[in-house]
């Protein structure tokens, strides 16, 4: 959900003498592999996690995270081994995973124990693959790479190895049922927006003629792994992670689109996949005439004129962080300020980068996560409007209606911007009265009083300076605004003339 973000400051004191370099570390990450592993074997409710790790370690990834972001007020079908002080020094974990395991198979007869590693067993080596296989019935362990793996990895490695245990040794012979038959692979918990993505690419592949048959692992059980081997294609939602899953079952698949052209894309190349080219020609006719139609009339409103000079960036993860570019810039020619994935590509910025960009010129509009929420915050940028793309953040997406994928998110992306850009004017608007307890209060127009004051060319240069941090659609108004707080400020003070210097006090801090 976050990403470690350092810089490697060297240290040299007074005397000269070097010491070891300091590691500055900004918004440390809070998840894992772990994460990774509860948040996808728990979707599926015939099976039952066992944690090894100390009573508390599951309150963040199965209760408080899930909450506020899924909308999930505790996954329930998970449970800590209760690793005390004396395992640790003493007698390590495998007695409590044991009589964990032991408890709950009577608790959930009907349900597949599997233990998990986490940070604290792993500083303490307990890797119990051995001795749990020799239980009867074995119980398999995942050996998670807390320490080692992100969350992104930690996904993709857990699919792998649900296939490899529990799918494949029984998918031997399987085959596809019918040429249209499509799995989604990727929809887990902790996913920003899933469940109206997912949505959309349903009602995408069965508008293109397919069939969904798994959604793996969001709405799938443990035992319908196997039948992963029916389909004859694969859609991986998330470029994140899934592809590794869709290339061991050897079918062919595509990534879940974003914008036109590459839902469009995609449209037509499932279709041909599945052998289903004409009706999904005849669904793309379709969807210009319905699902699209709104995108037109904004597109020819008068709100279109300011696409092209208005700008946005972006910090997601590598499905929103790359879709929202081909959307937004390449389709509909916003100017893209900057875009950032997580996990983020050589040569992409970091936290700390990221921050002080924001902060030197803020874009229009930012998608990104609660980080950049706080960047915003912290300079108290109120011509920038901040849209959710990714967690860590306090929101909840369980609605259908809020898309980012297919042609629904194209619609969906574009009427929010152009409900914030409306909303961005009223803000600065300029206006003589304000109501006040139920009464007109005269507000005194600074641009009156000081409309004798001369400014000098210093100073008007000094003032556009300032204007250079202000997204563009919004510097007349800001521009009007700076203006009267320098004039209002000099009126306060008795100044006569505006020069650089006035211009400086009246707006520092601002």
């Amino acid at each position: 959900m976050s990403e470690i973000t350092s810089d490697v400051v060297e240290f040299v004191p007074a005397g000269g003498k070097k010491h070891a370099p300091i590691e500055l570390i900004r918004d440390l990450e809070s998840t894992s592999g772990y994460w990774a592993a509860v948040w996808t074997m728990c979707t599926m409710p015939d099976v039952h996690l066992v944690c090894d790790a100390p009573i508390g370690c599951f309150n963040l990834v199965a209760t408080a995270v899930p909450d506020y972001t899924d909308a999930i007020p505790h996954i329930h079908n998970i449970t800590p081994s209760v690793m005390r002080e004396q395992e640790v020094t003493l007698l390590g974990t495998a007695g409590a995973v044991r009589k964990t395991v032991e408890a709950l198979r009577e608790m959930h007869p009907d349900k597949e124990i599997i233990v998990v590693s986490t940070a604290e067993s792993e500083m303490i080596s307990s890797d119990h693959s051995d001795w749990l296989s020799k239980m009867n019935p074995p119980v398999p362990f995942f050996w998670s790479q807390s320490l080692e793996g992100d969350e992104w990895e930690g996904r993709d490695r857990v699919l792998l190895w649900l296939w490899r245990t529990f799918g494949a040794p029984k998918a031997e012979g399987i085959q596809p049922v019918a040429p249209n038959v499509v799995n989604i692979i990727g929809p887990t918990y902790g996913c920003f927006n899933s469940p109206s993505d997912l949505h959309e690419v349903k009602r995408l592949i069965e508008g293109a003629g397919g069939k969904v048959n798994l959604v793996y692992p969001f709405e799938a059980t443990l035992k319908d792994t196997p039948r992963l081997a029916e389909s004859a294609v694969n859609v991986v939602l998330y470029r994140e992670f899934g592809e590794a899953l869709a290339k061991e079952l050897g079918k062919p698949y595509l990534f879940a689109p974003m914008g036109i052209r590459e839902t469009t894309d995609f449209v037509r190349r499932l279709g041909a996949l599945m052998g289903t080219e004409q009706q999904a020609e005849a669904f793309l006719e379709r969807e210009k005439k319905t699902t699209l139609a709104p995108l037109w009339d904004l597109w020819r409103g008068p709100q279109g004129d300011w696409f092209p000079t208005t700008d946005f960036a972006v910090v997601a993860g590598r499905t929103y962080a790359d879709g929202l570019v081909r959307l937004l810039a390449d389709e509909l020619g916003m100017k893209l300020h900057f875009a950032s994935g997580r996990p983020r590509l050589p040569g992409e910025m970091n936290n700390i980068q990221i921050r002080e960009t924001l902060h030197k010129k803020q874009p229009a509009f930012l998608f990104g996560s609660m980080n950049e929420k706080i960047y915003l915050t912290e300079i108290q940028a109120k011509a920038t409007f901040f849209i959710p793309a990714a967690f860590p953040l306090p929101i909840v997406r369980r609605a259908l209606g809020t898309p980012f994928m297919g042609f629904s998110g194209v619609v969906y992306i574009v009427q929010e911007i152009v409900n914030r850009y409306y909303e961005l004017v009223f803000n600065f608007l300029p206006f003589d009265n304000i109501a006040a307890a139920g009464q007109l209060k005269e507000v005194v127009n600074p641009l009156t009083l000081a409309s004798k004051l001369m400014w000098t060319e210093e100073a008007r240069r000094q003032l556009e300076q300032h204007l250079e941090s202000v997204p563009w659609i919004s510097r007349i108004s800001a521009s009007r605004e700076l203006r009267a707080q320098v004039e209002r400020y000099a009126v306060q003070h008795g100044v006569k003339e505006v020069t650089a210097e006035v211009v400086e006090r009246a707006l520092a801090g601002n």
